[in-house]
């Protein structure tokens, strides 16, 4: 039994998510039948997150046991022959068979990237938001330190079956920046709840909108209801940046 880790990248735009729906096109969808083209099975997969409908992936991992025993190399050229133009796969290679590209996961980061002008870009679209209110991004990433540290992010979740009643997160870092018209939103943590980072941006957009509310973080996380945090920012912006892993051999696998 061999466990191999896929690292791929995509656009979500054209994607319903990572997880396999019912009538509706998914990356693991695609990513099995690959697969199972290649080896004429699709063993059970483990997939690093649940991205949700139009997310983007710059780093995406996939844990798979088989006792197929192509080499990964050749494993890596045919299944970039058989994925859409719009996944990629960047890397094949065996890991040891504890490993889960889930569960063996120390932390994520997140981009959000908004396109901060009047006038529209077409080769953006669906790739970032626009917002054409001007943004001080410096302000912005001084209330973004709030979300800094060990919390309770209840107030900056949506509440549905996936989550199991742990709502402590450990965000390591939070930065805004701005390269000409596009803003950027980056966030490290341990873990992540449904719709958080779009969430955290939303409040971040709506502190924008309202200056006098800059210093209001605190008092919403105190509040640990939804409802005293802003809207929840549209999914094309957002892309799951990196996926941190522990080492598991002399050269760090990330």
């Amino acid at each position: 039994m061999r466990n191999l880790l896929f690292t791929i990248r995509y656009d979500g735009s054209s994607f319903h998510g990572w997880q396999v729906q019912n009538n509706a096109l998914t990356v693991q969808e695609v990513f099995q039948t690959a697969v199972s083209e290649i080896i004429s099975s699709c063993p059970d997969i483990k997939g690093c997150s649940r991205t949700d409908s139009g997310v983007h992936a710059n780093m995406f991992c996939i844990s798979m046991k088989t006792e197929h025993s192509i080499p990964c190399e050749r494993f890596l050229a045919a299944i970039n022959s058989h994925l859409p133009d719009t996944v990629a796969c960047l890397k094949v290679e065996e890991i040891p068979l504890d490993f889960h590209a889930r569960y063996s996961a120390l932390g994520k980061r997140y981009v959000y990237k908004v396109h901060n002008s009047p006038v529209k870009d077409p080769f953006l679209r669906d790739r970032a938001l626009r917002y054409r209110r001007p943004i001080d991004e410096l302000m912005l990433n001084k209330s973004a330190q709030d979300f800094v540290g060990k919390h309770d992010f209840t107030s900056f979740c949506t509440l549905d079956k996936r989550e199991k009643g742990d709502f402590v997160r450990t965000v390591k870092e939070f930065r805004v920046w701005r390269e000409g018209d596009m803003v950027y939103f980056s966030v490290t943590a341990d873990g992540f709840l449904y719709n958080m980072v779009r969430i955290m941006v939303g409040t971040l957009l709506y502190i924008n909108e309202n200056p006098a509310e800059k210093d209001s973080i605190p008092k919403i996380f105190s509040e640990k209801n939804r409802a005293f945090a802003g809207p929840t920012a549209p999914a094309m912006g957002l892309y799951l940046d990196k996926v941190f892993y522990p080492k598991i051999r002399e050269e760090d696998m990330t």
